[in-house]
């Protein structure tokens, strides 16, 4: 194929946008067929010396792709400035892990599904995944560095796909049941 073809051929925005709300999705289903036929309980189990449990891989999900969801909306101020957490910050954070009490497995994926259709919605109206903003305060990030929409969810979908791994891993453990195989 010579480069004119090649040019020819490339993808739209809208096609892009489509193809990375499609592998998005695969690993959204992933995770949360990790959960199927779980109690409350169950999803709440520790299954490793880790404090991660089914339902808390869930909720820290669901956490992740809302705050850079609203970075691509909103840029850096969408997110806390990560160099001035508080212990109460951590708090909330080590709480995403975990089932807290009254908390349902119904009502962390309903959540994660509001998540989901919000990111979708989004996605799917972009015209460009290139449009950017300066990532916020943080020590994981190079100072002066710029995240595209795009990059952006390649990092969502690196960080579901990544937590589907843990929740297989948990599941098998818990009562042997596998995602996949």
């Amino acid at each position: 194929m010579n480069a004119s073809n090649e040019t020819a051929t490339a993808s739209t925005g809208s096609d892009e946008n489509a193809e990375f709300l499609q592998a998005l999705g695969e690993h959204r289903n992933f995770l949360r067929f990790t959960t199927r036929d779980l109690t409350d309980e169950q999803a709440g189990q520790r299954t490793t010396v880790s404090e991660l449990c089914l339902g808390g891989l869930i909720k820290h999900v669901t956490s992740v792709e809302q705050g850079w969801v609203g970075f691509i909306e909103k840029g850096p101020s969408a997110m806390p400035d990560f160099t001035e957490l508080t212990e109460a910050d951590y708090q909330k954070r080590a709480d995403e892990f975990r089932m807290l009490p009254g908390e349902t497995l119904a009502g962390v994926l309903d959540a994660y599904a509001e998540a989901a259709a919000r990111t979708d919605a989004l996605v799917a109206s972009l015209p460009d995944l290139g449009v950017s903003h300066p990532l916020p305060k943080a020590p994981w990030f190079q100072a002066d560095t710029r995240w595209s929409a795009r990059r952006v969810l390649m990092h969502i979908i690196a960080e579901t796909a990544q937590h589907a791994g843990h929740a297989d891993i948990i599941r098998e453990a818990l009562d042997g049941q596998k995602t996949m195989g």
